[in-house]
């Protein structure tokens, strides 16, 4: 049950604004990242994906400062219509989306481009399972509890999943199972958790080995099955894994120091179009080509720094609703960033997601800004005082 809040103004020194400065810096080297990798693009849209970019860092700025300034704690009650929202929108996609290579992830608007509700899903997930933990309570840690914790994500994993999305349902997966471990939840699930999770992990690399993908076909499309047998078997499936091999030739072609963003070298692997979705999948090939090493750790580096924020922030939150908003914000950017990356340096089987505020994409943008305001509004809201509600 909500408690009384504390209704005095906020204060402008507690907005993280370390925060603003690594996510406005990172913002800033994406932009000319992509601006780079699309220089030579060809679009039928209204405005260039660079321009796009620019007005996505824009919008997402004036975005993420307008969230900071609203009081979750007064908000976090009505998470389940921006839920209910996202979930309208993702079963409307399954109707109505715009079907690219078979997928509907997209709603198509003339001369403008496309909109993912898929990546707005993700900051109304995150909300809606700070509310519901608020009512649970202590009780997260028994049986219907979890059941119903659980149960608040599923139509969101399940809808993302259908359009298909594996990429996006995995992230939505990590969300839940991060917010739940916030949360709170009884270490004896988490063992139980593992002890379900090793053997199921041992389980699906044998039948990965076996010859007919029987039980695969029936859980996966063909081509998600074909980029996971080019993961383990990159001799067999060359096609399938030759974008992880041409993004690591063109990471290792940059050296230290890259070969400078615009660069017009014939060599390049951006300029000889030997790389298909540079400017959002594999934006971090980019990076390391023109940018080099030292690129790379500026980037990781930054993204560290914000996901520290993001922990920093719910550590220092005097309530359990905040501490979820700004941990799970910080375990997805995390766990974005590392899939992201690892699937550039053939680390990982290749699936597409973005790196946030690097990556080009509005949808992905924003949904990013949403996220660190959310985050903000927990640095600013969410400060020790002794009426916080419970």
């Amino acid at each position: 049950m909500l408690g009384t809040i504390n209704e005095e103004r906020f204060r402008l020194r507690d907005l993280n604004f370390r925060l603003i400065a690594y996510v406005i810096l990172l913002s800033v080297i994406g932009t000319m990242v992509v601006y780079s990798a699309t220089i030579n693009e060809i679009s039928s849209s209204l405005v260039s994906t660079y321009v796009k970019q620019l007005l996505g860092v824009g919008a997402g700025i004036v975005l993420m400062i307008g969230l900071s300034v609203l009081d979750y704690r007064k908000w976090i009650k009505f998470s389940w219509i921006l839920y209910g929202a996202a979930l309208l929108a993702l079963a409307a996609l399954l109707v109505f989306g715009n079907a690219i290579y078979g997928a509907k992830r997209w709603f198509y608007f003339p001369l403008l481009g496309t909109i993912q509700p898929s990546e707005f899903a993700k900051p109304a997930l995150i909300y809606f399972l700070a509310f519901v933990s608020l009512k649970l309570n202590e009780r997260i840690s028994r049986v219907w509890g979890l059941l119903l914790f659980l149960l608040a994500a599923a139509p969101a994993v399940f809808l993302v999943m259908k359009e298909p999305d594996l990429s996006t349902t995995v992230m939505l997966l990590l969300i839940t199972v991060s917010a739940l471990f916030i949360a709170g939840v009884s270490y004896k699930w988490i063992v139980a958790g593992l002890l379900i999770l090793i053997p199921a992990a041992v389980f699906f690399i044998i039948i990965v080995n076996q010859p007919e993908q029987t039980i695969l076909n029936k859980l996966l499309e063909p081509h998600q099955i074909g980029r996971i047998n080019a993961y383990f078997f990159p001799e067999d499936y060359p096609k399938s894994v030759y974008q992880q091999n041409t993004s690591v030739m063109a990471i290792g072609s940059g050296g230290l120091l890259g070969k400078g963003l615009v660069t017009s070298s014939l060599e390049s692997v951006k300029n000889g179009n030997f790389l298909s979705e540079e400017s959002c999948d594999f934006i971090f090939a980019v990076v390391g080509e023109e940018l080099g090493f030292a690129g790379c750790c500026v980037i990781i580096f930054l993204i560290s720094l914000i996901v520290f924020e993001c922990f920093h922030t719910a550590g220092k939150c005097a309530d359990r609703t905040g501490k979820i908003i700004a941990g799970t914000v910080g375990a997805m950017f995390a766990f974005q960033s590392f899939i992201n990356i690892g699937v550039a340096v053939l680390l990982l089987p290749n699936t597409g997601i973005p790196l946030p505020f690097v990556s080009a994409g509005m949808s992905s943008l924003l949904s990013s800004f949403m996220l660190i305001g959310m985050v903000l509004s927990v640095s600013l809201w969410g400060r020790n005082n002794k009426r916080v509600y419970r």
